[in-house]
């Protein structure tokens, strides 16, 4: 199959020469969306609206309708793959995601699996299958795992945790309960992102939410040899097409030389890291997504497109041909973002090279 006609997001994570600077948003449909919240009102619940494949459609062209962003990435939440593993995920009100069942006893850990896709997510196929037809080529589609120490924290702390006791406890007294969690994680979110290809996902991105909360040592054992392992086992084309992979760890940036050589083709970076630099250090390996703090939209619209304006110039945009940039956030959307302010982001960057 052809690729997008809009094609510069891909072409920038292959470093290919780009029309200007590609950019997305991490969480682009989400709550800062009337039209997203009315949505999910219908839904009933976040979970029914993930698990309704014409309403995860729905939520996810939203923002491509309201803005000029050059690529849609399927709405879903990272957490699909610990429930079909049966760990019982529920939404508590003001609590945020939460297990049933979550891992703390030795016999669960061995006897976890790794869910078929085409059968326990098969709901999550089927929005890939959706989006695609409905996108009618018109910008990639960007499928995305959590990373498997990521899911991880949640499955060991049966939820969100401000310091990861729990999990950092198990990492440090039994490492190898934590080894034998992650090898599953590894297995299902490799089958999980290649079925995501199989339905239509134009690339992927692994978020690595938590890796960036782990010790220097330990973010090499315990969260990147993993995502290595995801990406060596990843479909690296489809229908005739090379499927780039991003990796995005959060306050990742002492590691981004490590990260660009795990075999990925594009590292995602927060906003704690200077984009330049992060260019120097890569030295053309990989591509570069990120890297604006999110809170920076809640300034007026004049210091939004200042601080766009100087993200691109920190990674020397103006350069045109293999920029290998795709512009983002440094991490997802605040939900009390005022939506105005991106599109004076997105006119921005999209304007950029053309000043």
């Amino acid at each position: 199959m052809a690729r997008p006609k809009n094609d510069n997001f891909l072409r920038a994570l292959l470093r290919e020469p780009t029309d200007y600077t590609p950019l997305w948003l991490m969480r682009q449909a989400g709550r800062y969306l009337p039209e997203y919240c009315e949505t999910r009102r219908r839904a009933g619940s976040f979970l029914d609206l993930c698990k309704s494949p014409s309403l995860a459609c729905e939520v996810t062209l939203q923002p491509l309708t309201r803005y000029d962003l050059d690529a849609a990435i399927l709405f879903s939440d990272i957490l699909t793959v610990p429930d079909a593993m049966g760990l019982g995920l529920y939404f508590a009100e003001g609590e945020g995601p939460k297990f049933e069942r979550p891992l703390r006893e030795e016999w669960a850990i061995r006897d976890l699996t790794a869910p078929d896709p085409w059968d326990h997510l098969r709901y999550v196929m089927d929005a890939v299958a959706e989006i695609r037809r409905a996108l009618a080529n018109s910008v990639p589609l960007i499928g995305f795992s959590g990373s498997p120490f990521t899911l991880a924290c949640y499955m060991v702390e049966g939820g969100s945790s401000d310091d990861f006791r729990r999990v950092k406890t198990m990492l440090y007294d039994r490492p190898d309960l934590l080894h034998r969690i992650l090898a599953v994680n590894a297995k299902a979110v490799t089958g999980y992102l290649n079925a995501q290809i199989e339905c239509g996902a134009q690339a992927v991105q692994i978020f690595d939410t938590w890796g960036g909360a782990l010790s220097h040592a330990a973010y090499e054992e315990f969260s990147l040899a993993y995502m290595k392992q995801v990406i060596d086992g990843l479909t690296k084309t489809h229908d005739g097409e090379r499927i780039p992979c991003i990796v995005f760890t959060k306050g990742g940036g002492q590691w981004i030389e490590k990260i660009a050589a795990s075999g990925c083709d594009a590292v995602g970076l927060d906003w704690t890291t200077d984009l330049g630099a992060a260019r120097r250090r890569v030295d053309g390996k990989v591509a570069l997504q990120g890297n604006m703090d999110p809170l920076t939209l809640f300034a007026s619209p004049e210091a939004v497109a200042k601080e766009a304006t100087r993200i691109l110039d920190s990674y020397g945009a103006a350069d045109g041909g293999n920029t290998g940039h795709v512009f983002n956030l440094g991490h997802g959307i605040n939900q009390h973002t005022p939506p105005d302010n991106v599109t004076v982001l997105v006119d921005t960057v999209h304007t950029y090279r053309k000043k």
